[in-house]
């Protein structure tokens, strides 16, 4: 069986972030000033925090590391913060913010995962905090969901696999949920970071 490689689309530049936010944060300087623990967030000591509220304390912790973090490289955005499938989502809003996405959304998936980090710092437990800038990640849903159903359809008329270039796991799992609702074919991921990619192939 043949295998076929179909590129993912990016109109996406690669510019740089500024590196100073990081060097304070590594030299010691606390981006997040509050150091409550997660089990006192609630007032009430006999009633612990649901996880309802965690997820809210979550997206007001990245809020407060976001914003001073774009304070740090002279960038204006609006923090938008929700709470979606049990997670926090925080977006960071405006114009002139493409540096922050990056090549593929590389500068975006480590500004993300900067943030999940000082998030964790504060809370004691791993965030799942997932990070939008100027709408690229619901731009990029959108286009991925449309490559799943074109791919899935091929792979029906075909009876052929194909490989998708690789992807980063938010990527990858918007084409697996795009494919799962689709009769017929299955998806299946293969390969190490960076370079682990989806399959999309009939179902057996």
């Amino acid at each position: 069986m043949n295998d076929t490689e179909v590129s993912v689309d990016t109109q996406i530049s690669d510019e740089r972030v500024a590196d100073e936010a990081v060097s304070d944060e590594a030299a010691g300087d606390d981006v997040t000033a509050d150091e409550t623990p997660a089990d006192e967030l609630d007032d009430d000591e006999d009633e612990p925090a649901s996880d309802a509220d965690l997820l809210v304390r979550e997206g007001d912790i990245a809020a407060d590391y976001l914003e001073r973090f774009l304070d740090i490289i002279d960038y204006d955005g609006d923090i938008d913060l929700d709470v979606e499938n049990d997670r926090a989502i925080v977006a960071i809003v405006g114009s002139d913010l493409q540096p922050l996405v990056g090549r593929n959304g590389e500068t975006l998936d480590a500004l993300q995962e900067l943030t999940r980090l000082a998030v964790q710092q504060r809370t004691g437990e791993r965030s799942r905090l997932m990070l939008d800038v100027s709408g690229h990640r619901e731009a990029r849903r959108v286009q991925l969901r449309t490559l799943a159903e074109a791919t899935a359809r091929r792979v029906l008329e075909s009876g052929e696999e194909i490989k998708l270039a690789p992807m980063n796991p938010f990527e990858r799992k918007v084409v697996h949920d795009a494919v799962s609702g689709i009769d017929g074919v299955r998806s299946e991921s293969e390969g190490e970071e960076p370079q682990r990619r989806v399959i999309v192939l009939v179902e057996q």
